[in-house]
């Protein structure tokens, strides 16, 4: 791995570690501590504006990567913060669960499969009834086990594929619905491969483009009251859900994000601050059904 670190003296974009990556596999879900270099989620550089205050959100897949960075964040940005997980990721939502603390702000951490529906309505209900109310829904959790060949895509993960990362999100809609108002907003993790299709992530980016559209779909119903839905499209960012691949090829790994114009993974603490933009109403109050691509210029056209 190349790169100098918190190398303070150059802006971000240049300071984050380039490839080549250390190779490296691990059964999922996997688990951000073993995951070499360590994700970046601190966000040292960022400067809160209260921004959140008094507002409580529920963040699905807290516990890690891009979550774990949008839960500091909107900690440090003055909220309450939910994360769901699954049972086996249990180390890495203890560690979120310190950094939101450490930020003057409480944690609720639920432990739970999103693939089942009666968890993701006790998702909301627990976050309401513990916390005090729900005002941001951001939905990030996702299941990923990309295909090298089409006739690899077997329906077990198509069903899985949708389940966590499509129907999950049906749910969670419909429980927070009757909780939200005016000024509170629903966020859904999606994909670069959403908008350009992938040829190894081929359930994953057919549900994340479903996510894309049922966002878009869903957000003249809660504008009208209100609430803004919109969409975070992530390029590729250096989490344990890509480590924990089965299929990932460790060259594609070492080298993730080189195609792209900035040569590199985008790290979680860079992905964190399109979340808060998006859920502050001052920031983002006529920000209605967009999709906020922040892909290091994937989608770019050359």
């Amino acid at each position: 791995m190349q790169g100098n670190g918190d190398d303070r003296t150059k802006p971000q974009v240049l300071s984050e570690p380039v490839p080549p990556y250390p190779k490296q596999r691990q059964q999922p879900p996997g688990s951000e501590q073993d995951v070499e270099p360590k994700p970046r989620y601190q966000a040292e550089r960022y400067r809160a504006a209260d921004k959140l205050r008094g507002k409580i959100a529920l963040i699905t897949g807290g516990d890690s990567g891009i979550g774990r960075a949008v839960a500091v964040l909107y900690a440090r940005e003055g909220a309450d913060v939910a994360i769901t997980y699954l049972p086996e990721e249990q180390q890495d939502a203890d560690e979120t669960r310190r950094a939101v603390e450490a930020e003057g702000r409480r944690c609720l951490p639920l432990s739970g499969d999103l693939a089942d529906a009666s968890f993701c309505y006790g998702a909301v209900e627990r976050t309401v009834r513990e916390l005090g109310g729900l005002n941001i829904l951001v939905q990030n959790a996702a299941h990923l086990n990309s295909q090298l060949d089409l006739s690899q895509l077997s329906f077990e993960d198509w069903d899985r594929s949708f389940k966590v990362n499509v129907y999950s999100y049906f749910h969670l809609v419909q429980a927070a619905r009757p909780h939200l108002k005016a000024g509170d907003s629903i966020i859904a993790t999606a994909s670069e491969e959403a908008l350009k299709g992938s040829d190894t992530m081929i359930d994953y980016a057919a549900g994340k483009a479903a996510l894309v559209n049922f966002t878009k779909s869903i957000a003249f119903h809660l504008a009208k009251d209100g609430i803004r839905a919109n969409v975070v499209a992530p390029g590729p960012t250096w989490t344990v859900l890509n480590i924990a691949d089965q299929n990932m090829p460790q060259d594609g790994l070492a080298n993730l994000g080189s195609e792209g114009p900035m040569g590199r993974v985008a790290q979680p603490e860079e992905m964190a601050p399109a979340y808060v933009y998006l859920a502050s109403d001052a920031d983002s109050s006529y920000t209605v059904g967009e999709i906020l691509a922040v892909t290091g210029g994937l989608t770019t056209t050359r």
